[in-house]
């Protein structure tokens, strides 16, 4: 056997596990949504004959349960063709749970439409026309709520490793790195990027996105990191080489996808509109919208001043304590970069000695942050009452001034330095589109443990999705993650 053949039938017994795996899940499915139907009738025998809900049923009239066994089995047969032929079974990440319960409910007014023309055929000797509907919204019920259990489930084991597909993704355009901040905002979906290939060797790790080599690296990758999914996300001009991928990784075993690329434009990036039945396409506005930048302007006014009026005797004790544990002002004032390129003076509790700013320079060697951001655990210079704000984060509060000034946002990127900014790659500029923020999407996925790449990545997601109850979330989720201290130092 050639050398060849030995690493595919390897690839292949390395696969087996996870396709049995997914088999026993489909068929643990399956066999809860058989328990749950007939649960269902059951519960709809009851409600008709033994509560006799909406109308009563003579005493004559009341058949015993046998009397319907044959149309329960009949039931269920047809419950789980029609539930099959929907695409309740189909393995899907994106969809949602209103989604599933229209296929349930499509599939279950099917099977009851059918129920009741065979029943008026066939006319049996016992047999209720209300039966049947009240069993239907009792499954519809069930199935629905064993859905929504099953997601929020499986959305924590995803979040905890637990049930990933590992992903490899081809292209690190506009478009792939598109998919890798949704991938990183979302751990529900339960995917674990391995890396990425491309063909501009000079792209290289994207936070914990390793770069593992050119298109012709993706055969290797597929073997030595054993990969599950494949996302290609080439522009349209690559069309050969995204068939022959796509050839490849079926031959693998492994299933590949496609993004469709628009004239490398996001597909939420993209408006359509028609001209008198001319088809028309155009782009949307990358940025926050007028109407929700009012919203969300009155909301951080809002914020900021409950913040300060209503913590002001917190905040007075606070700026007395930094002055009697180390000389120097209460409060520090920082330059920083806001929206549209434009500097500005961020406030914040002072947590470092006077001067430490001058050396910086000599810590450099300690920096453990990636990119144009300085970063160190142990930081030396942080004073003891600064280390305790800092694991609080309550050395940011003097920023809601910055927010009622129109400088920041309560929720946004966080503002970089100069030095920083001047640092930034094209793609990374993006974060400057809206105003900065005090708590983001990267603070409450992860605060300082990531890479500056992710915080960029999820930075631009944020501005791309943004919406009100994003905000609202993101919110909600600092004040775990401000009392817990994940990720602040």
């Amino acid at each position: 056997m050639m050398a060849s053949e030995v690493s595919e039938t390897k690839l292949a017994a390395r696969r087996a596990p996870i396709a049995g795996r997914r088999v026993r899940v489909m068929a643990l499915v399956v066999a809860v949504d058989i328990v749950l139907i007939n649960l269902a009738f059951f519960l709809g025998y009851y409600a008709r004959y033994q509560l006799q809900l909406f109308f009563e049923v003579p005493d004559t009239f009341v058949a015993p349960y046998s009397a319907y066994l044959l149309v329960q089995l009949a039931y269920t047969i047809l419950m789980l063709v029609f539930l099959t032929l929907d695409g309740v079974y189909r393995r899907r990440r994106e969809g949602g749970w209103f989604e599933e319960l229209y296929r349930i409910g499509n599939a279950t007014t099917t099977t009851i439409v059918i129920v009741v023309a065979g029943t008026f055929l066939l006319q049996p000797v016992f047999y209720s026309r209300l039966l049947p509907f009240e069993v239907g919204l009792l499954t519809i019920l069930l199935l629905s709520l064993a859905r929504l259990a099953r997601r929020a489930v499986a959305a924590e084991l995803r979040k905890r490793g637990i049930g990933l597909d590992r992903v490899l993704i081809v292209g690190a355009g506009e478009i792939g790195r598109a998919v890798m901040r949704n991938l990183v905002a979302r751990p529900e979906l339960g995917y674990q990027v391995v890396g990425f290939v491309d063909d501009d060797l000079s792209k290289g790790d994207l936070g914990r996105f390793k770069a593992l080599g050119g298109l012709e690296s993706v055969g290797t990758a597929l073997k030595s990191e054993r990969v599950d999914e494949v996302i290609i996300t080439l522009p349209w001009t690559y069309h050969r080489t995204i068939m022959g991928l796509v050839r490849s990784c079926q031959a693998a075993g492994v299933r590949a996808r496609v993004v469709p690329d628009l004239f490398q434009l996001s597909l939420n990036r993209v408006d359509f509109d028609d001209m008198g039945g001319i088809p028309l396409m155009g782009l949307k506005q990358t940025s926050i919208p007028r109407a929700g930048r009012l919203i969300k302007r009155a909301l951080d006014i809002l914020f900021a001043l409950v913040a300060l009026v209503v913590f002001a005797p917190v905040l007075g004790l606070i700026a007395l304590l930094i002055r009697l544990d180390s000389p120097g002002p209460a409060v520090f004032s920082q330059r920083r970069i806001g929206e549209g390129g434009r500097p500005f003076d961020i406030l914040k509790f002072r947590s470092m000695r006077v001067g430490a700013e001058d050396q910086q320079a000599q810590l450099q060697d300690l920096n453990q942050a990636t990119g144009p951001v300085f970063k160190i655990k142990a930081d030396p210079r942080i004073t003891r009452m600064g280390r305790l704000l800092r694991r609080s984060s309550l050395d940011e509060w003097p920023q809601f001034v910055n927010v009622l000034r129109g400088e920041m946002s309560v929720v946004g990127p966080r503002p970089g330095l100069p030095s920083e900014v001047a640092q930034y790659q094209p793609w990374q500029r993006q974060r400057l589109e809206v105003p900065p923020g005090i708590s983001g999407l990267w603070q409450v996925s992860g605060r300082s443990d990531l890479t500056f790449d992710e915080m960029c990545l999820l930075d631009v997601y944020y501005i791309e999705n943004w919406s009100l109850g994003m905000d609202l979330t993101i919110m909600l989720r600092t004040v775990p993650r401000v009392l817990f201290a994940d990720g602040a130092y």
